[in-house]
């Protein structure tokens, strides 16, 4: 099961990213940002439980800069 939710954690986070190459989406739009937010999440509580610390700092930190740019994507469009 472990495996299983980071493999689903690992594509999501992969699939904004081939979009992006792909150019069908932009790193500023909701699509990227919520998917990069929710796999970094996924990948970095399944990091936690196996007291993988490089991995939960590495997530946390994808997680929280896609945090920040939802965040100023709300400012943005007030």
């Amino acid at each position: 099961m472990d495996v299983a939710i980071q493999f689903v954690g690992a594509l999501i986070i992969l699939v904004p990213f081939a979009l992006l190459q792909l150019r069908r989406t932009t790193t500023h739009s909701w699509l990227y940002l919520w998917l990069n937010l929710v796999g970094a999440a996924i990948l970095a509580w399944a990091a936690w439980v196996g007291a993988q610390w490089g991995f939960v700092i590495l997530e946390g930190v994808w997680g929280l800069a896609a945090l920040v740019g939802i965040v100023g994507r709300m400012i943005v469009e007030k």
